[in-house]
């Protein structure tokens, strides 16, 4: 065997050259060298003696640089050898990997076969390595599922006009009223658009909710087993296979995925769903898809949103089309019901609501908007002691377990009263809706500036929002909106809900640009910039968390808060536990303080789930508690099987469910802190 260089002229080493073929290579490019003296100057090892015998001659030149001067002379000495075609051959299979393996494979097995022609004792594990993932995406492709559109939908229609907009532009906003149809069937036809070959299309929702009864409603329209070729991707809950085709997820997932693949090669398409609501990880995203879009041509992106702002989504990204669909809705009258000033009870107000609907028909279901799960809860007791008859109360809100939620979507023979946050309000479509009672309220996370604390502050709901709960009982007849504030009232609220990112710290959000590169964020491509003084705080807050020097710059503390999935205060937090070996006892407060409280206090047994609480108080602290809790479930756990600690934990006034949510994010939460 000889020394091979390839097309440009790069030296191609491997051990198991010749010292012969060594000489004979600088003979045939000119060089004055005896074979004795070739011997002196390389020893035993004929690694780099290329460069050995250059510099020995004093050329003073790269050896690449020499090479090509000497191509002419080389190239007829070499032509014969099978190396050399072996090295071309490579290079016409890097050629036609794109349209023969899923796109995450490409870049890695490309990176393969350029190593293997520099070793070409590694050529043959890399062809098994090609011949494998082609044969996986071959047999993937003969199970892409059979597209028909669901009839009746406005956006069904449109189809042909769609489909071609998506296939001749990289991205399209598609604007639709609600029950349009646009989230169930617009992956659909991204299939029909030939997209999804070489990649996953991804569809992004703002609740975990509504990730999972989309990706149920789409499976099961598509006659695919749930999981499959349709799955979705929730926190702490997924089912879903990489070999599938559409996946539903939150933008949070979405967001977090870019944390390991910054040029999001696994998906072909991305669809960011209910773009209006403006929450922060929306607003994230679709500033990083602007400038990912410049250096992948090949991804698709469509933008949806109810017919709010459309056109500064299309100005966002550069005058994308715009295609509006009409929705799907009956005419919806609008009865104004405003609390008394003597008496503001809104539990009053909604059984008044009630009572005034069951007098006048009796047929269809009820969705009553609140502002939170207290409200509900509390409004579920109030209308239980009532004692309708022939209703079901059924509460919707997003701690609720997966088969809760689902009761919903499943209407049995009784009338029911659907209790409900602002997650009905766009993301879902509750059946069998005709009638819908408004508070008026929602619960919206807020910063303030002035005392640098986020609240989640109880607020009357913009026009907007308004209109598009009031749409949610127009969807399969005509409809009657019982709104419990006055016209006036109406008319005086703000046209839009302001876009998270102006009203939220922001220290996250610049955290994580300046952890993916995208310096300050001032220079961020957001919809709507937010103003200085919030940026002026978010980059107070990381300084003091030492997550940036004073150069603005990340600090190693600082990357280690962007890896981790919680507030950065709380980040930090677990950081220094760490550092001074109380990360478990930590990690179990930091648990509590994320995600709901485990211990429950129905009010009906107030009394009695005070008292079996009060064995795990501790006078020095509530975080104690907490600890005392986890410790006590943990024993507990351990002494008795799934059933009996289910029936331990209903005795003891303690949600088995937000138990195993506090387990799953400690599972998810430590790996992380050991690998940073």
């Amino acid at each position: 065997r000889c020394v091979i260089f390839d097309m440009d002229g790069v030296i191609i080493d491997s051990e198991e050259l010749h010292k012969k073929a060594y000489y004979e290579t600088f003979v045939s490019l000119g060089l004055n060298v005896s074979e004795e003296l070739y011997k002196t100057l390389t020893g035993s090892s004929t690694i780099n003696a290329f460069q050995r015998l250059i510099a020995h001659f004093n050329l003073n030149e790269d050896p690449n640089e020499l090479v090509l001067q000497k191509r002419k002379r080389y190239v007829n000495f070499f032509e014969n050898d099978p190396t050399l075609h072996l090295v071309n051959g490579v290079e016409k299979l890097i050629k036609q990997l794109p349209n023969s393996v899923m796109r995450k494979d490409f870049f890695r097995l490309r990176q393969q076969l350029i190593l293997a022609k520099r070793y070409p004792d590694k050529i043959e594990n890399t062809l098994a390595k090609v011949e494998s993932a082609s044969q996986k995406f071959q047999n993937r492709l003969k199970k892409k599922p059979n597209v028909k559109l669901a009839e009746g939908l406005p956006v069904s229609a449109r189809v042909d006009e769609i489909v071609k907009t998506i296939q001749e532009n990289q991205i399209v906003v598609v604007a639709g009223e609600t029950g349009s149809g646009k989230t169930t069937q617009l992956p659909k036809m991204c299939l029909l658009a030939g997209l999804g070959d070489t990649g996953l299309i991804a569809c992004t929702q703002p609740r975990r909710i509504a990730a999972r009864s989309m990706a149920e409603r789409v499976s099961e329209e598509l006659n695919t087993k749930m999981g499959q070729q349709v799955g979705y991707q929730v926190r702490f809950d997924d089912k879903y296979s990489a070999d599938g085709w559409i996946k539903f997820m939150t933008d949070g997932i979405l967001l977090a995925e870019t944390q390991n693949d910054k040029f999001l090669n696994g998906y072909d398409c991305i669809i960011i769903d209910e773009a209006h609501e403006r929450s922060l990880n929306i607003d994230f995203l679709l500033g990083y898809l602007k400038q990912l879009a410049k250096k992948r041509n090949d991804l698709k992106i469509i933008i949806t949103s109810a017919t709010i702002d459309t056109e500064k989504f299309s100005k966002h990204f550069d005058g994308a089309p715009i295609i509006n669909v009409e929705g799907r809705s009956y005419p919806v009258d609008i009865e104004y019901r405003p609390l008394d000033e003597d008496n503001n009870d809104l539990n009053l107000g909604i059984y008044s609501a009630v009572t005034e609907i069951y007098s006048q028909d009796n047929s269809g279901d009820i969705l009553v908007f609140l502002s939170g799960e207290r409200e509900i809860l509390d409004a579920q007791d109030y209308l239980s002691r009532k004692h309708i008859r022939g209703t079901e109360i059924l509460p919707l809100y997003a701690r609720l377990t997966a088969a809760q939620q689902m009761r919903v979507f499943h209407p049995g023979p009784q009338r029911r009263i659907i209790l409900t946050t602002n997650v009905a309000e766009t993301s879902l479509t509750v059946p069998r809706i005709h009638y819908v009672i408004d508070s008026g309220l929602a619960r919206v996370s807020r910063y303030s500036s002035r005392s640098k604390i986020q609240g989640l502050l109880v607020e009357g709901i913009s026009q907007a929002a308004a209109n598009q709960r009031k749409g949610r009982c127009g969807r399969i007849a005509d409809g009657v909106c019982y709104r419990l504030y006055s016209q006036e009232d109406f008319d005086l609220r703000d046209e839009h809900t302001d876009p998270e990112i102006l009203r939220t710290s922001l220290a996250s959000v610049i955290l994580r640009a300046a952890a993916l590169g995208f310096g300050g964020i001032d220079q961020f491509p957001f919809v709507d910039p937010p103003n200085s003084s919030m940026i002026a705080d978010g980059y107070q807050l990381l300084t003091e968390l030492h997550a940036i020097d004073e150069n603005r710059q990340l600090t190693h503390s600082g990357r280690k808060l962007y890896q981790l999935p919680i507030d950065v205060q709380l980040g930090q937090i677990l950081i220094k536990a760490d550092y001074l070996g109380c990360l478990t006892e930590c990690l179990i407060i930091v648990s509590a303080l994320t995600i709901q409280d485990v211990r429950e206090r129905p009010l009906e047994h107030a009394q009695s789930a005070d008292a079996a609480h009060k064995k795990w108080q501790d006078n020095r602290s509530d975080f104690l508690s907490y600890i005392n809790i986890w410790n006590d479930l943990i024993k507990q756990r351990k002494k008795h099987n799934n059933s009996q600690f289910r029936k331990w934990c209903r005795q003891n006034f303690i949600s088995y469910r937000r138990y195993i949510e506090s387990v799953s994010y400690t599972h998810l939460t430590l790996p992380t802190i050991y690998s940073v």
